[in-house]
């Protein structure tokens, strides 16, 4: 994943929400519990951990039982321990207290957030390491693990699931991915293995795509009592004995016995925390709702569909109609490459404003760039005494409409089918279209060119195009 270019944008919930959300994970209450239970009486190593002797208590104060408890009363530990919510008194001794990270809890919901992006580093911190059982002559001299004795690259690892978790981000953000729906984890292990121009994964790939799911399948539990991720394993009964990795699914049918995941809505938050911690621009809708018009107009270009008009009706909730448009309108202006497309969003946007928006349209009426959306806007809703365009508006919106298409969507079908549309109703539309007074119209008729199906239209379109940059002395 790339940082060169902006992510696509995600719909985040209030912070009061998943602040609620965040105290409401079992590793984040279970730490706070400890963080509360720790005084006088409690004692870490040297690494700040339990000592072996105070899990059994710690694990009993949390209602743990069974083979793992100890385990997740020494997560919960840790995790109070990085969050801040407990604080080492005294190294030497082993003693602790509670943590200045505690009162945050009961603070502001930016506050309880910040404690559980804590919590979820460690937890990440913690799914990249391998199980370490039965690894102790793995041990070189002095503590420290020989990474290479134990087949480990920990930032490979750690990089591994960045990867994975920032795909299932893209997957939850984008308008064409599941959105709140799980991803089968056999597609997301894929999506990192398998590369982009095979058509059919080798035995080796569909191997390391295998080993990627029990990887992740552990890790994925880990993650799950953080409340990051919403997961559903991978059925124990297709594993076999434990040498024996699964089979990557054929049957879809049967895809759910092979793990579901998705990140929950504090998930997204966690990981567009991380991804802008990162250098990555990862907007999320209502971005833009304090900022000027003409930061909304040029912002939402990279906005699909839906995402531009939630992030627009919020842009326009924080203001008065009639101010909204007279600003909406006056960022759409301009001869820059950028003004089409700027003037579409302003089109688009308008389109959400209601009839008291009306006197922001009349006014600009006889406006060259603005006069043809203003008609538009003011024709569609029955509007009385909407002047007739002239010839030449009518192609300058032409140009300016297709050259904003261009930048939007590139050559689509869409676009093909309004050249072909225009070139089939306007006989004499290219002999017309070339003195256009437009900063796009070579580009237009270039791209009418090339779109066209047609080959005698195409070329007239191109010698149209040839007028058009000699006119502009191109």
């Amino acid at each position: 994943m790339s940082d060169s270019a902006p992510l696509p944008p995600v719909r985040l919930r209030p912070e009061a929400e998943l602040a609620h959300a965040a105290l409401s994970t079992p590793l984040l209450s279970r730490a706070a519990r400890l963080a509360r239970w720790a005084g006088d009486g409690t004692r870490v190593d040297s690494g700040g951990s339990l000592v072996e002797e105070q899990l059994p208590a710690a694990a009993a104060l949390l209602g743990l039982d069974g083979a793992d408890a100890a385990a997740d009363a020494a997560e919960a530990w840790r995790v109070a321990v990085d969050a801040g919510l407990v604080e080492i008194t005294d190294e030497e001794a082993g003693t602790v207290a509670p943590g200045d990270g505690l009162a945050l809890l009961t603070g502001s919901p930016q506050d309880v957030l910040g404690v559980w992006l804590a919590a979820l580093e460690t937890v990440l911190a913690d799914a990249s390491v391998p199980d370490l059982d039965g690894l102790v002559d793995a041990l070189e001299e002095g503590g420290e693990i020989d990474f290479t004795s134990l087949d480990w690259d920990p930032e490979a690892e750690a990089e591994f699931l960045d990867n994975v978790l920032g795909n299932l981000y893209l997957l939850s953000a984008s308008e064409d991915g599941p959105g709140e729906s799980p991803v089968p984890l056999p597609a997301l292990a894929a999506s990192v293995i398998v590369p982009g121009d095979m058509d059919e994964p080798s035995d080796a790939v569909l191997e390391q795509v295998s080993d990627a799911m029990m990887r992740l399948d552990d890790q994925f539990r880990l993650l799950a009592p953080v409340g990051a991720v919403e997961y559903e394993p991978v059925d124990e009964a297709l594993m076999g004995d434990a040498e024996t990795e699964p089979a990557v699914p054929v049957d879809e049918d049967d895809i759910a016995r092979y793990g579901m995941v998705r990140l929950t809505p504090l998930g997204v938050y966690g990981m567009r925390a991380r991804l802008l911690e990162a250098g990555f621009e990862a907007p999320a809708v209502g971005d833009f709702a304090d900022k000027g018009a003409d930061v909304l107009l040029d912002g939402t270009a990279a906005f699909g569909p839906q995402a531009a008009r939630a992030e627009t009706e919020r842009w326009l909730a924080e203001r008065e109609p009639l101010a909204a448009a007279r600003e909406l309108l006056a960022a759409a202006r301009g001869a820059d490459a950028g003004a089409p497309l700027r003037r579409l969003h302003c089109q688009q946007a308008l389109s959400l404003v209601g009839p008291e928006a009306e006197p922001a349209l009349r006014e600009v009426l006889d406006d060259a760039e603005l006069g043809g959306l203003a008609r538009v806007w003011l024709s569609e809703r029955g509007a009385a005494d909407v002047p007739p365009p002239t010839q030449d508006l009518v192609f300058w919106l032409t140009v300016d409409t297709i050259a904003a298409q261009l930048q939007a969507e590139g050559n689509s079908e869409e676009l093909q089918a309004l050249v072909e549309g225009l070139a089939a109703q306007h006989s004499g539309f290219f002999a017309a279209a070339w003195r256009v007074d437009h900063p796009a119209t070579p580009e237009v008729l270039e791209a009418m060119g090339r779109l066209h199906p047609d080959k005698r239209v195409a070329k007239e379109a191109r010698k149209a195009a040839f007028k058009a940059r000699s006119q502009q002395g191109l």
